[in-house]
């Protein structure tokens, strides 16, 4: 029987071979015949496939905890990063796209590519209770029929940073909804999937746009205050532009008014007319970009070179000046009045010439400035949206012929007036009446504190004498102290803070009869600053169709505006005086500027109304634009009646009988 024999392998060839098998097994690779979809881009969602109109998206990336650590988890604050998108998935070109997203978890946005906040705000701002974005620089969306569905012209990504507070993981920090804010679209609510929520708004078949003529670009918006931004003319590296400021709100207004924007592509500008900025600085050129390319440029001459310039009217002495001013609407001082003051003096124009960077060197390469901000002296506050394209403004021939002189270019800002938040006002109102001899005086930090040990910021006011309203705060802790006394009310410890305002007004129930009723108004001036053709207004609910004059000023109602009186001074009148000196400086407190009025309304109209209640008392005052905090509490009915014989009543008597004769 033959036995099998097995040739041996050495073993030193064994282990070579596996040596080498170990080492060329990694960059072995399997190929797959005919498949073509490995690198392909994922499909769109279902949603966004079936979406005929505008596709919104928001989608929550990651997050990391920042310091400094906390234990406490709800103050404990959150790094994040997320993609909120917009896609035009419909027939109509989305022009001057807004979206809201509603953080909640008292967010902090630190950037926002592709957007600006819509409002005007820098970033970071704060967004905890929502945010409105708006494109730029791609601020409209075009259809996937006339782009041959380019992603690039349809639809714009905003990768965002920033920063919330709470909400621990696993826990997702998403908002609770995000829509479009463009006219003629409805979104419904948005559907959440884990981190990510999207929503698809369409034509609001209801929505009646109002009939206008067919234009190129978006039409022109309503709002408090409109900027016009209008290139004149332009070259490959610089253009001429021109700003023209309209006050379109009634009783809206600006007094010495000081305009920013931020340049966002390098721009600076060289000279101006009509105005100027508050710093002239070139260094930001020579030593930037600017000084880079433009090297043999002269920036001695430049005006700013600031990223974020601050531009200020010039004086009315500079109006007819050859070299910076001799421009029609021009050099008002920063004043801005409404037009039911005068029409004439509620527009404002100033020119700036303007020199660009890489790569906008060519006529064509029009960028206007971004996140505007106005602000005046005692002076609503208002919010500015983003510059939108609209047609070419359309001007005189400046010598006079009959044609017309159309822009290069034209953006629109448009800015509203907000309500102040609770102790952010600028002026604020006292209540009072003949049934009540105490006085309701001026909300505590009113128009805001500074911390302190000495005052309390959350006490209510001590209620007043009524000879307490004409000296400053700081000298009637005596009085209402000892008034406090005499009718048995407590006194809090520490005193409640002053209301910190420069202007207050009282408003007083004067007199209450069968067929009509009266009432004083009293403006007190407690700054140094002098106010110019001051005016007032204010918003009676019930007891507006029953006005009858106002006797010292110049009265009218406002039909354009709910329930609202309008009031001025009169001429020669028209000037509310700064704080003065009392008669002995040593001794005696300073005075406010003041001018009072009487008010009266008849009941033929108004039957029924409770004056006590809250009938006789305004529910919104403005002073110069400005609205003033109001008391939370009103004179009760009941009290101790004061007589009509006191100093304020006795001057509105001088200067009415004065003026019969």
């Amino acid at each position: 029987m033959k036995t099998k024999t097995c040739m041996k392998i050495p073993w030193n060839i064994v282990l070579f071979s596996c040596v080498l098998l170990f080492y060329i097994s990694p960059k072995v690779q399997v190929c797959r015949g005919q498949d073509y979809d490995i690198d392909a881009p994922p499909p769109l969602p279902l949603e966004e496939e079936e979406c005929n109109g505008i596709f919104l998206s928001y989608t929550f990336i990651s997050r990391q905890k920042a310091f400094p650590r906390l234990k406490n988890a709800s103050a404990q604050a959150w790094a994040f990063k997320s993609t909120a998108t917009v896609m035009n998935t419909g027939f109509d070109e989305l022009k001057a796209w807004k979206i809201f997203i509603g953080f909640q978890h008292e967010e902090i946005l630190v950037s926002a590519d592709g957007a600006v906040i819509a409002d005007g705000d820098d970033f970071p701002a704060a967004v905890g209770n929502g945010t409105y974005l708006s494109g730029y620089p791609q601020a409209d969306l075009k259809t996937s029929v006339e782009t041959a569905s380019d992603l690039n012209q349809m639809q714009v990504q905003i990768p965002m940073t920033g920063t919330q507070f709470g909400l621990k993981p696993p826990a997702v920090p998403m908002p609770r909804t995000i829509r479009l804010e463009n006219d003629g679209y409805k979104c419904p609510n948005p559907t959440r999937r884990g981190s990510s929520m999207h929503v698809c708004c369409a034509k609001d078949p209801k929505y009646k746009a109002r009939e206008k003529k067919s234009t190129k670009f978006s039409p022109r918006q309503n709002g408090d205050l409109s900027f016009s931004y209008d290139v004149l003319q332009a070259s490959d590296s610089n253009y001429l532009a021109q700003v023209t400021i309209d006050n379109k709100n009634p009783i809206g207004r600006l007094d010495h008014w000081n305009l920013t924007w931020e340049w966002m592509r390098g721009e600076f500008i060289y000279n101006m007319r009509g105005a100027f900025t508050r710093k002239k600085d070139s260094s930001e050129c020579i030593y930037g970009e600017a000084g880079q390319y433009y090297k043999t440029f002269d920036f001695s001459a430049v005006m700013n070179c600031e990223k974020r310039p601050v531009i200020v009217d010039l004086p009315a002495d500079r109006a007819k000046d050859e070299k910076v001013g001799n421009l029609p609407y021009c050099c008002r001082n920063g004043s801005l009045l409404p037009s039911t003051m005068d029409v004439s003096r509620s527009r404002s124009v100033f020119q700036l010439q303007v020199y660009k960077l890489p790569p906008d060197l060519n006529r064509t390469a029009l960028f206007p400035p971004q996140n505007w901000e106005v602000d005046g002296v005692l002076n609503p506050h208002y919010k500015c949206g983003p510059p939108i394209r609209v047609d070419p403004t359309e001007f005189p021939e400046p010598s006079g012929l009959q044609s017309t002189v159309i822009a290069v270019a034209s953006w629109q800002v448009v800015c509203n007036i907000t309500r102040p938040r609770a102790k952010h006002s600028r002026c604020c109102v006292s209540f009072s009446a003949f049934y009540n001899d105490s006085v309701v005086p001026c909300n505590t930090c009113a128009c805001g504190c500074e911390e302190s040990d000495t005052c309390s910021a959350d006490a209510n006011p001590l209620l007043l004498p009524s000879e307490a309203l004409l000296v400053p705060f700081d000298n009637r802790t005596a009085r209402a102290k000892a008034w406090a006394k005499v009718k048995h009310y407590p006194v809090p410890d520490p005193l409640p803070c002053p209301d910190n305002c420069r202007v207050s007004i009282n408003w007083h129930i004067y007199t209450d009869y069968r067929t009509g009723w009266t009432a004083r108004i009293s403006i007190f001036n407690w700054d140094d600053v002098i106010f110019e053709d001051w005016f007032g207004a204010i918003v009676m609910e019930k007891t507006y169709p029953g006005y009858e004059n106002v006797y010292s000023f110049n009265g009218t109602k406002l039909p354009q505006l709910n329930n609202t009186i309008f009031f001025e001074g009169l001429p020669g009148l028209n000037y509310l005086m700064g704080e003065t000196n009392g008669t002995n400086p040593k001794r005696d407190p300073r005075v406010p500027g003041k001018q009072q009025s009487i008010i009266s309304f008849t009941k033929k109209q108004t039957p029924g109304i409770n004056l006590a209640g809250g009938d006789g008392f305004p529910s919104r005052v403005f002073f110069n634009g400005e609205e003033c905090s109001l008391p939370a509490q009103l004179p009760l009915r009941g009290g101790q009646s004061r007589t009509h014989v006191s100093f304020l009543p006795v001057v509105f008597l001088t200067v009415v009988i004065w003026g019969l004769h």
